[in-house]
């Protein structure tokens, strides 16, 4: 294992560093097969074999998570941001189906994901009707207060 060289992409320690500062999260990781990349505040990114089995997102909202990495959310007039600090999670059990999809039409009041913070499960609905364009999380992601987590266009 110690003698493995690892492939470290400079330009995505960057893109995921400049996503920190945008979002001021503290912490934000990404997988790829068995690579797995995290970069934190004040710490260096660690690449290397995945140690845990995380639950994953879909393929197509992962690629538009990346994508949606150099857009900034944060005044963007459709963002539905995170009104508490804690764990998100796009559907309401591990192995259901994801509560909202890129592409789906929603209406006030409809469940986008839920965010937990201390134990309870809070359901975090659209504050408006129209279309999702972006997905900002993956499942199972911490959140922070104010961070956008979907864009209803």
């Amino acid at each position: 294992m110690f003698g493995k060289k690892i492939q470290v992409d400079p330009a995505l320690v960057r893109n995921l560093a400049e996503l920190l500062n945008e979002t001021g999260l503290t912490e934000i990781e990404v997988q790829s097969g068995s690579q797995r990349v995290r970069v934190s505040r004040g710490a260096t990114a660690v690449a290397g074999p995945a140690v845990a089995a995380a639950p994953t997102m879909a393929a197509a909202p992962r690629a538009v998570a990346v994508e949606a990495a150099e857009i900034n959310f944060n005044n963007h007039p459709g963002a539905i941001t995170s009104p508490m600090v804690g764990t998100a999670y796009r559907s309401p059990e591990p192995g259901a189906r994801v509560f909202v999809d890129v592409g789906d039409t929603v209406k006030v009041g409809q469940t986008l994901l839920i965010v937990e913070a201390m134990k309870t499960m809070n359901a975090i609905p659209a504050t408006k009707a129209g279309k999702i364009t972006h997905v900002l999380i993956e499942d199972g992601m911490p959140v922070e207060f104010g961070q956008p987590l979907v864009v209803v266009e």
